[in-house]
């Protein structure tokens, strides 16, 4: 699968990477199991240099429509997004739908700098 997470209950954190095309049902079985594993305020790394979403801006919309709608279930954890220099402007216009939720969140384009800010915030 294109997409491949761990979730951390003693560290608080979740880690996904992409790698290939993902898609709308692949990026809900990973929503599914952050809901699963009680996993929303954890902290998030999300490693998307090797990955790409393969589908419609239709679908982008609604994921982006259902992760806001979590946030009303309770804290949502800090976000790191790491993404190729050129969908920077397309991730971060994703994620400004998603900064109503009181949290930091942070795209990079290195994995390094990515994994340091999200280690030093609060578990």
């Amino acid at each position: 699968m294109p997409l491949h997470w761990t979730i951390d209950p003693e560290q608080r954190l979740v880690t996904a990477v992409a790698e290939g095309g993902v898609t709308r049902s692949q990026f809900e079985a990973f929503l599914d199991a952050l809901s699963r594993d009680h996993a929303h305020g954890y902290r998030k790394l999300f490693d998307g240099r090797r990955g790409a979403a393969d589908m419609p801006s239709e679908d982008i919309m609604v994921l982006g429509a259902r992760m806001r709608a979590s946030h009303d279930s309770g804290p949502i954890g800090a976000l790191a997004a790491v993404v190729p220099a050129e969908h920077v402007e397309t991730i971060s216009s994703v994620l400004g739908m998603l900064a109503a939720a009181k949290r930091p969140m942070r795209v990079f384009q290195a994995v390094g700098p990515a994994r340091r800010w999200i280690a030093s915030l609060p578990r």
